[in-house]
């Protein structure tokens, strides 16, 4: 009867572990973005500070936030080219 016990708290605890590794990789997914997405912000501050001498300015908001955040200097370059064609 004990031995019933064991295979079932070791199965227990081997559920436990996928179920928790299932929240764990998204989560992992969402702090990077985060982090690109402040990164991103950092960037387009920088670009409107060296811009501002030159009348240049890009709307620092969560949108371009994360768009340079996922899409990194690219994406910069990417606002920057649609700020120049919109005027």
């Amino acid at each position: 009867m004990e031995s019933n016990i064991l295979v079932a708290y070791f199965i227990g605890i081997i559920v436990i572990f996928f179920v928790g590794r299932l929240f764990i990789v998204p989560l992992k997914y969402i702090f990077k973005l985060i982090l690109n997405s402040i990164f991103g912000g950092v960037f387009i501050l920088l670009i409107n500070l060296i811009g501002g001498n030159f009348g240049f300015h890009i709307g620092l908001n969560l949108i371009t936030a994360i768009f340079v955040g996922l899409l990194g200097i690219p994406g910069s370059i990417v606002l920057i080219l649609l700020k120049l064609m919109l005027g």
